[in-house]
């Protein structure tokens, strides 16, 4: 596998001087390596690898099954494929923050969040959730900050409390995770732009929206979020949702009509898969494989 030979260093800088030029990111999610190289041709701004598409792909809940082995060698695959910084869930840090920051930044990501729920955690759009103590939760920013090498390696902090404790304890906790050392925070689950827009005038760091379809944040647009003072817009699950609708609509019409012939309009071609993969770069003669095996490590 070809990896692009960036430096992690380079992506983690490059990253903390866009957030300070005060321009709002946006970060699609990604589920593999090659919709990573798409949002990077589109021209985003970096890429998202959300804990939830990592159990989807698995077959699983998003209940904290997943372990840090499922969700890393997804990420470094990920994060590795294209020039943009990668920013990774975490979930709840995977028992060990410390290990959890060592590893996602070995890997080359440029940042990660860890959230406040409980181990069995819940996507944060759902029902049910249990949050572990403010104390708890500083302990592990401490933790996580503590363990990072390279200081523009963004530690970011999720907080779950709006839809479990309200607006009130939510501001409480995000003071506490900033003093804590958090360098970004990402309110999960704000209903709309006057929540929004609390978090805000509340937080003094770099702030994160969730861009989420189907849950209980009203879909917010680039420049209203721009407006609203925030920083990262992520679209964690929506490559993976067009993905799947299309491939059940596909395989239903297969099923029904025993051929592919009228789906042939509504699928990349292979001249645009070998543009993407990049196809002409390896077909070379002379090239050996080994030429095209140098990873982006630190």
């Amino acid at each position: 596998m070809h990896f692009v030979n960036t430096k992690p260093r380079e992506k983690r800088s490059s990253l903390l001087s866009n957030l300070k030029s005060g321009k709002l990111l946006t970060f699609p999610g990604a589920y593999n390596a090659l919709v990573a190289k798409l949002i990077k041709d589109i021209g985003f701004d970096g890429i998202y690898v959300s804990g939830g598409v990592m159990s989807n792909d698995l077959g699983i809940p998003d209940i904290g099954l997943t372990t840090l082995e499922h969700v890393s060698t997804r990420a470094k695959q990920i994060s590795q494929c294209t020039l943009l910084p990668t920013i990774v869930d975490a979930d709840t840090g995977f028992s060990s923050c410390k290990k959890t920051v060592e590893v996602f930044e070995k890997f080359g990501l440029s940042g990660l969040h860890i959230e406040d729920q409980v181990a069995e955690k819940r996507c944060g759009h759902l029902d049910n959730k249990e949050l572990i103590t403010k104390d708890e939760m500083v302990n592990k920013i401490k933790e996580a900050v503590k363990a990072k090498i390279d200081n523009n390696f963004l530690i970011i902090a999720r907080t779950d409390a709006n839809s479990v404790e309200g607006i009130d304890k939510t501001i409480d906790r995000i003071k506490a995770y900033e003093d804590a050392g958090a360098d970004m925070i990402f309110p999960e689950a704000m209903k709309n732009e006057k929540e929004f827009e609390i978090i805000r005038k509340n937080a003094r760091t770099f702030l994160l929206a969730n861009m989420t379809e189907f849950g209980k944040s009203k879909l917010l647009t680039k420049n209203e979020l721009n407006n609203l003072g925030y920083n990262i817009v992520i679209y964690p699950v929506t490559t993976q949702r067009l993905a799947l609708k299309s491939v059940e609509d596909g395989l239903n019409v297969i099923f029904k009509d025993g051929h592919q012939n009228n789906l042939i309009k509504n699928m990349q071609t292979r001249k645009r898969l070998y543009e993407l993969v990049e196809y002409e770069k390896y077909n070379q003669p002379g090239k050996k494989i080994t030429d095209f095996s140098t990873e982006g490590h630190e």
